[in-house]
């Protein structure tokens, strides 16, 4: 998970509504340079999407998003995700998780959930909701005390393409997760164009501050 994150640097995180939208948005994606997708288990149609792109796909890192409970944790494994996030710091699911050799993110947005993740060995660990926190500055506030145990976070929540730089410039940032790469309206409207555009434009911004570093 840290390996292909680290080389991806960005995730496309996706609420699908339709299953028949799995393939034509695994391409457009992947035409941008997107390979790490994160889908969301905000709809009925979520887990047949997880499978059909993890079973068409292998260049594709398929992430679980959302996942807040532990029988979703078995779920989402059978569909073919390689890793699952969660937008909070569950310890019934973490253990669950760990119980399937599920890698998993949990949420954190305080240093009492950062520590509370520690209890499971976590290193990787999503910040969530990452803008409203109060963005990197916060972040970078938040991990100070823990700078010695080389953690790395995956921001998400209210990061667009303008912001989502500063991120991308910070060693404690593992890859950029957002919405804005392919929203659920562009999913649903088929704008396989624009989210092709997008990842392109995200994966060159990456790629940019990768060399600047």
């Amino acid at each position: 998970m840290r390996q292909q994150l680290a080389a991806s640097r960005a995730i496309a995180t996706v609420t699908v509504q339709n299953v028949e939208d799995a393939k034509p948005l695994a391409d457009a994606l992947l035409a941008g340079g997107i390979n790490a997708v994160e889908i969301t288990m905000r709809t009925p149609a979520a887990l047949e999407v997880m499978k059909i792109i993890a079973d068409n796909y292998s260049e594709m890192l398929v992430m679980a998003g959302t996942v807040i409970t532990p029988i979703q944790v078995r779920q989402v494994q059978d569909a073919g995700a390689t890793c699952a996030v969660a937008p909070g710091m569950n310890s019934c699911v973490l253990q669950v998780a760990i119980e399937a050799q599920l890698p998993f993110a949990p949420g954190v947005a305080t240093p009492s959930e950062i520590e509370q993740a520690l209890e499971f060995d976590c290193d990787i660990l999503k910040f969530f909701p990452a803008e409203p926190m109060g963005g990197l500055k916060y972040l970078k506030s938040m991990q100070a005390p823990y700078a010695h145990l080389d953690l790395q976070f995956i921001p998400l929540g209210g990061l667009t393409a303008e912001n989502a730089e500063d991120y991308l410039r910070d060693d404690i940032i593992l890859a950029v997760g957002g919405s804005w790469i392919a929203s659920a309206s562009a999913i649903t409207s088929g704008d396989w164009v624009g989210i092709t555009e997008r990842s392109d434009a995200v994966m060159q911004q990456s790629e940019l501050e990768s060399n600047t570093n």
